[in-house]
């Protein structure tokens, strides 16, 4: 079911979304070869609690296998999921962040990826292609549009530079839970879908490989990585519909 959100609730899910944008902040102050990504996870959950907030992704998910952090960590040709750890991170590697954050029962998410060191032109290109894919979807999200506008939208700026849309993964409605409906997907489907009008809140997320767009599951049941081993960039913000177009809630 999809619902329209109050000025405060949309308020309230805004204050969430800045813990969110401070986390990732902190993640990209950190970044360097031989830092673990267990130790950037542990430095978000201490933020998060601080600033009075719970993480979204800490223990999400069924009940035999939780997700264990409160980061989502995906490195290289990891697309998203990827479960924090002992691993170092080395000079050169693409790290995808997904943060989220809880305040009065009201969640913000978003994520961004980073390179530790210099990124190549190409991996560059593929960064800086999956940013603007995501501002072009949320520019699209504005009254009297539809969730296909916004795929349209994505799939414009991706699909010009020949990258891989994944398609098994996509944005979603979010408010008092981390999923909700509708679902929004990053390449058009064909109907339109439902109308967009003020007060619905989504999470806009195209996650962009230099390959395939075909991803698997590794054995861990959370981490998604690229079937041909290409690698990945994933970019997301927490919006509102809003009668004066879209506003971005994961931002300080």
């Amino acid at each position: 079911m999809v619902t329209r959100k109050s000025r405060r609730e949309i308020d309230k899910m805004r204050a969430a979304g800045r813990v969110v944008a401070e986390v990732l902040a902190l993640v990209e102050s950190e970044l360097k070869p031989g830092v673990t990504t267990g130790h950037l996870d542990q430095l978000a959950e201490r933020h998060i609690r601080a600033a009075g907030a719970t993480p979204s992704f800490k223990g999400y998910g069924d009940r035999r296998n939780p997700f264990p952090a409160s980061l989502c960590i995906s490195i290289d040709d990891e697309v998203v999921h990827g479960i924090p750890g002992s691993r170092p991170l080395k000079e050169g590697q693409i790290v995808s962040v997904d943060a989220g954050a809880i305040i009065d029962g009201w969640h913000g998410d978003a994520a961004r990826t980073f390179v530790v060191g210099q990124p190549s032109p190409e991996v560059a290109r593929l960064i800086e292609t999956t940013r603007l894919a995501m501002m072009a979807g949320i520019g699209a999200a504005v009254p009297g549009a539809r969730i296909g506008d916004i795929s349209g939208a994505i799939e414009d700026v991706a699909r010009p530079g020949g990258y891989g849309i994944v398609r098994q993964f996509v944005g979603h409605g979010i408010g008092t839970e981390m999923h909700q409906d509708p679902q929004v997907p990053n390449y058009r489907v064909g109907p339109k879908g439902m109308e967009l009008v003020s007060g619905i809140c989504l999470a806009i997320e195209p996650m962009l490989t230099l390959g395939s767009h075909e991803v698997g599951i590794k054995p861990d049941g959370w981490t998604v990585v690229t079937r041909d081993g290409s690698l990945a960039a994933h970019f997301e913000h927490t919006i509102a519909v809003t009668d004066h177009g879209p506003e971005i809630l994961t931002t300080v």
